[in-house]
């Protein structure tokens, strides 16, 4: 296996987690890889159960999307989260009972894994719009909000993104009360995915996503425009120093 007897027996025994690389191990010693019940499966299943119903399947096409559009109320995207920030809400969830330590640790790791769509070649296009409540609301003390602000501002300066703050301002005229992303993939097919509080749920029927993708645009012609945008950014994170 290339692990101690004593890592093995805490996995086993649920002390420790399982990872990647311990369970192609074991598929490898049983012989199982290729099979379609190996220890790899069981680990993405297990892994996977820390998120949303739902919320697993729209990883696989955000991986691959040729445009995301997304729209964020509250909260730092999890596309543009730093680990620092993403820490703190997980962490956050512990304390409350949601979530345990080990899942809180899953969840960090997943949010870095879904970055990894930012370094993909070709690129996808990325348009971000964040409701103002996403920079007002401080997590986990001003280094980590510094940090988070100095990610955004370099997520602006990409050349396949797109960054905008949508103000309280608009008021009645932004047109979702909840966040909602819209996913392009390489043959022009469109889906949506939109979350409550129990549940993901993907949307592939275009009758439902092309008025959502309308909507969209008209949030990005009403919110703010990225320079406005940026500006705003950089005044908190002056006031977070």
């Amino acid at each position: 296996m290339g692990f101690s007897a004593t890592h093995i027996s805490a996995v086993e025994t649920g002390r420790k987690i399982s990872t990647l690389r311990f369970s192609r191990s074991a598929d490898a010693v049983f012989g199982l890889v290729g099979t379609e019940d190996t220890f790899e499966r069981q680990w993405r299943e297990i892994r996977h159960g820390v998120l949303l119903e739902g919320f697993p399947e729209f990883l696989g096409y955000e991986s691959r999307a040729a445009e995301i559009r997304l729209y964020e109320v509250g909260v730092i995207p999890g596309l543009l989260q730093t680990p620092e920030y993403a820490t703190v809400l997980a962490q956050s969830a512990v304390k409350r009972g949601a979530i345990t330590a080990d899942q809180a640790a899953e969840r960090v790791s997943i949010v870095a894994d879904r970055q990894d769509v930012l370094l993909r070649t070709p690129a996808p296009m990325i348009l971000a719009v964040l409701d103002e409540s996403c920079i007002r609301r401080p997590l986990g003390g001003p280094d980590v909000m510094r940090e988070q602000f100095t990610r955004l501002l370099e997520f602006a300066e990409l050349p396949n993104t797109v960054l905008q703050i949508a103000p309280f301002e608009m008021g009645e005229r932004r047109p979702f009360n909840l966040p909602v992303t819209v996913l392009t993939l390489s043959d022009r097919s469109i889906m949506s995915y939109a979350e409550s509080a129990q549940r993901g749920h993907l949307e592939r029927d275009n009758n439902s996503v092309v008025p959502m993708l309308t909507a969209y645009h008209q949030l990005q012609a009403e919110a703010c425009t990225q320079a406005a945008s940026v500006a705003l950014i950089e005044q908190l994170r002056k006031g977070s120093s």
